[in-house]
């Protein structure tokens, strides 16, 4: 009895003051809420989807597949873009984009631009998003992509409505060629935008069950959008039983009524056309029923929804005891609401989920940021490297130019020192003949005598003369050494045919000092008159010349000169090998020379062989 007493002081204290038990509901709910971040109920799709994108994305981090990150992102951005969410759609896009930039992804980022223009449209940021239809036009991958954002572009800039409707005809006309049913179904729907500026109802109501129709079957989000403007449309201009006949049919579509979460969102949305209607019985029997199914299902905060509808209808009606059941009923029945609510569950996940995804664009930025040092410290070393060997190549270089200068200078320096016998042997002759009184002789030898000093000087700075020189200068040495020791030699040239005289480059008097050698080493010290050969002949690719006489030989020479003499010939000789050897390094003609005695007779045999090529 006590007990039913202190019920009904509960109660009286309940309908008298309604506003305090109101003021209760509010702080519980409060309560439970404000550590969830809980924004609107979800399915464990979206979850799905989140859960798959952020497994997605670490594979793509773990490669580091800059390409797959961008694709990851945009998958994300649609993921959003269909649930409404069009803020966080465009912040994953505008990631995507800068990807697909670096990576320079012309058909990806004309793409996510245009992906891009119609989030920030659908969040009425106009100016960004003609900019970005714009852009998308610009990049023209394709003329119908083209076409399609140019005409995005002029739909949302032209000031006239007769203006848009043709740019928005021309993208259905193309969306309905391509068979692009989410592109059609938006042209509709923007036309009837348009046909409502113009306050063309019908047409308006035309182009939106248009719109309706070929959305249903794809894109329900779409649909579901398309379905609540067309409502909209009805009760802006009074007409009531069509917009509660398009609820109705809306909530027949299988996607409504295989989803309890949407079934009880599309009932709100029917009874407050009701209550707009002034029939507030059928929005009550309405919100019962949403109340109803949210319970059962475990949509907390549909359910908190219904609840504050139901009490402002019974509010207006004065029906406080009506109000007061239904809190109680509410507060009793939410603790197990909430154990049901899988939307609580999902949120939290999704929370951890978008975490993470942070933490993998910070590991991602992090990678980016040791691979750009490493590439900077490996470029940064490469360069080094190659200007260290550039540096190396130049001094090495340098330092073969300077060889090869010293080797040309101490070329040309060998080259200008005449034997010293010869010089000193000519003048001697001259003085002999003057000494005799035989002036003809002596102007004789002196006139040959100047004329090889000339060749010799003229050619003194070459290398290389031709060859018909060469054996010009030989011959009229060997004359002059004929008249001087005419009583000890005579001397024979032979040249092979095949050479060609005027075009065969040969080193200018390196054959002299070998002539030279014979004729004051070999041939004068003979007791009758001596000969000397001299031949040119082409062997293969080399030059072969011989140098051969009858005189004393090697090594009877040597028993019969003085120091002074050795030395001498040690010079000359030298500085021959020298001449050779430097030819060698700088010409690689291969030049090689043997002196030897003859083996079956007396005499000395020269061969000397230098490559043609």
């Amino acid at each position: 009895m006590k007990n039913k007493r202190r019920s009904v002081k509960f109660y009286l204290l309940c309908t008298k003051d309604v506003k305090s038990v109101r003021l209760v509901f509010k702080i519980v709910l409060i309560l439970i809420f404000a550590g969830v971040n809980l924004l609107h109920a979800q399915d464990t799709t979206r979850v799905s989807q989140a859960l798959k994108s952020a497994a997605k994305l670490k594979r793509a981090v773990d490669k580091n597949d800059n390409k797959g990150v961008a694709d990851t992102y945009v998958g994300m951005a649609n993921d959003y873009f269909n649930q409404g969410n069009y803020a966080k759609s465009e912040e994953y896009l505008i990631k995507a984009k800068n990807i697909y930039q670096n990576l320079n992804d012309k058909k990806n980022l004309e793409s996510v631009t245009r992906k891009l223009a119609q989030s920030q449209e659908k969040q009425n940021k106009i100016a960004p998003a003609i900019s970005n239809y714009s852009m998308a036009a610009q990049m023209g991958y394709s003329e119908k992509s083209k076409a399609v954002n140019s005409n995005d572009v002029a739909r949302l800039s032209s000031p006239t409505p007769e203006i848009k409707a043709e740019a928005i005809q021309n993208n259905i006309n193309i969306s309905r060629k391509e068979n692009e049913t989410a592109d059609l179904a938006a042209g509709y729907s923007q036309l009837a935008e348009v046909n409502i500026q113009q306050k063309d109802v019908s047409k308006a109501e035309e182009n939106l069950n248009n719109a309706y129709k070929i959305s249903k079957k794809e894109a329900p989000q779409q649909a579901l959008a398309i379905n609540q403007k067309l409502a909209d449309l009805y009760v802006d201009n009074k007409k009531f039983d069509k917009a509660i006949e398009a609820k109705k049919k809306v909530l027949k579509e299988d996607f409504v009524k295989e989803n309890s979460q949407e079934k009880v969102n599309q009932i709100q949305e029917l009874a407050d056309i009701y209550i707009k209607k002034n029939d507030p019985a059928e929005a009550v029997s309405l919100l019962k029923n949403a109340y109803g199914i949210a319970l059962n299902k475990g949509h907390t905060l549909e359910a908190q929804k219904s609840v504050k509808k139901l009490d402002s209808l019974y509010a207006i009606s004065g029906n406080t005891n009506a109000s007061v059941q239904l809190y109680r009923d509410f507060l009793g029945k939410l603790p197990d609401l909430v154990s049901k609510d899988r939307s609580l569950v999902d949120n939290k996940i999704l929370e951890d989920t978008e975490q993470r995804i942070s933490q993998l664009e910070k590991e991602k930025e992090l990678k980016d940021e040791l691979i750009r040092k490493k590439n900077v410290f490996n470029y940064g070393l490469i360069g080094a490297l190659v200007l260290l060997t550039g540096l190396i190549v130049i001094i090495f270089r340098t330092l073969k130019k300077v060889q090869i200068k010293n080797k040309k200078i101490a070329l040309q320096s060998l080259r200008r020192e005449m034997n010293p016998h010869f010089i000193f042997n000519s003048l001697n002759s001259v003085n002999h003949f003057i000494a005799t009184n035989n002036e003809l002789e002596a102007n004789q030898y002196l006139t040959r005598f100047s004329k090889l000093m000339r060749g010799v000087m003229e050619n003194s700075t070459e290398d290389f003369i031709p060859f018909q020189q060469e054996l010009d200068l030989l011959q009229n040495y060997l004359g002059l050494e004929k008249t001087r020791f005419a009583d000890k030699f005579n001397y024979e040239v032979e040249v092979d045919e095949s050479l060609n005289m005027h075009n065969l480059q040969v080193p200018g008097m390196l054959v002299q000092p070998f002539l030279e050698n014979a004729i004051w080493h070999g041939l004068r010290y003979r007791t009758d008159k001596g000969l000397l050969k001299l031949s040119f002949e082409k062997e293969g690719s080399h030059l072969k010349i011989l140098i051969e006489d009858n005189g004393i030989g090697i090594e009877e020479s040597k028993k019969q000169k003085t120091h002074h003499q050795k030395t001498r010939e040690g010079r000359g000789m030298k500085n021959t090998l020298e001449r050779i050897q430097l030819l060698n390094d700088l010409y690689k003609k291969n030049i090689t020379c043997s002196v030897k005695d003859k083996e079956n007779s007396k005499g000395v045999l020269v061969t000397i062989k230098i490559n043609l090529f």
